[in-house]
Order: C-alpha cells, then sequence, then structure tokens
C-alpha cells in the first residue's frame, strides 16, 4: 500500500502539470454536479473551501449559493490544531491566511450545524477514503460537528487506487470529479 505522504507527492505534481485555465474548465463540469444534488439545492447555507493553488475551484458554486440566497461560510484556520466557519458575503473579505490559503477576515462566525459543506482533499478512492494536507483540520471539525451532508470535490486524476484509512478520518458523503460522482 503506498503511503498518504507518497499519494500527496505524485497528485502534486499533476497539479502543477495542469494549466489554471485546465483546472477552471474541470471545475466547471464539478460545479454543474455539485448545484444539481438534492444536498445544494435544499441547504439555506452552504459551507466550502476557498480554492487555492489549482484545487477543484468552489468559486461559482459560492457564487450560485449566494445568488439564490442562500448563506456562506468558509474556514479559517483559528489554532494549532483547530478550524472554524465564518460567513463569506464577498471575496473581497478574503485575505491570505494559514499556509497563505484565502480565508475570511473581520467575518462572524458561523453557526448552522446541518449546513452542506465542501470537502477539499488532496486524493480519494473508490470507497471515499481521502487523504488531506496531512494537518487533520477537516478530520477534527467533522468529528466534532456530524450533523453536515458532505460532498468532496476533486478532479478525476486525484482518484487513486487506495488510500490508506485511519481511524480518525471521516470520509465525505460523496466525492464529485468532472466524469462522476461517488457515493
Amino acid at each position: 500500500m503506498v503511503s498518504k505522504k507518497e499519494i500527496r507527492k505524485y497528485i502534486f505534481a499533476k497539479r502543477k502539470e495542469m494549466t489554471q485555465e485546465e483546472a477552471d474548465s474541470l471545475s466547471i463540469s464539478i460545479y454543474e454536479k455539485v448545484i444539481s444534488l438534492p444536498e445544494f439545492q435544499e441547504a439555506s447555507c452552504i459551507y466550502a473551501y476557498v480554492d487555492y493553488n489549482k484545487e477543484a475551484s468552489t468559486r461559482e458554486i459560492i457564487r450560485k449559493a449566494w445568488r439564490e440566497g442562500k448563506r456562506v461560510a468558509v474556514p479559517k484556520v483559528t489554532g494549532p490544531h483547530e478550524m472554524k466557519y465564518y460567513y463569506l458575503e464577498d471575496f473581497f473579505q478574503l485575505k491570505p491566511g494559514y499556509f497563505q490559503i484565502p480565508e475570511p477576515e473581520d467575518c462572524p462566525e458561523a453557526a448552522e450545524e446541518d449546513a452542506f459543506l465542501i470537502v477539499p482533499g488532496v486524493a480519494f478512492d473508490e470507497n471515499r477514503h481521502r487523504a488531506g494536507y496531512g494537518q487533520g483540520f477537516y478530520d477534527r471539525y467533522l468529528a466534532a460537528h456530524r450533523k453536515h451532508k458532505t460532498a468532496a470535490i476533486a478532479f478525476e486524476f486525484q482518484i487513486v487506487g487506495e488510500v490508506p484509512a485511519e481511524d480518525t478520518d471521516i470520509f465525505p458523503d460523496k466525492v464529485i470529479t468532472e466524469k462522476r460522482i461517488l457515493s
């Protein structure tokens, strides 16, 4: 079995080869799948990461949520092992934060425990096992906030044969790529 560290190295190399235009184009196909989900359509609040460095983009998903009158919240690292969500009303409220990832600044903390949550990840397998960035922020958050319906979004090349699973891993309910939905 390949380690999560080796999987991350492989996927980061693949992402580096991709142009921003390719990432944006593939992200539109993912966006169309996400907004057609009942979980998205029925949610009054969407919790979504803010994409960075050629990740599957969440920006159109966020814009669609705003257009439909949904609240949107995005994460911010607030301590060495803690992440919280804050309401976002405009992309101008984002500033470079943890590892230069865009984070909300001067925004109220979000309180929905049943929001539809879009999860990032480096790699996934067909069983929805997830390799994140290695810090455990999402696993800890989701372990403490169990009522969220979750979907990870990723490019098809981020689906690998097997991701090692640990007891502390929380798997998303769905993984959505430009080609399919794993559930």
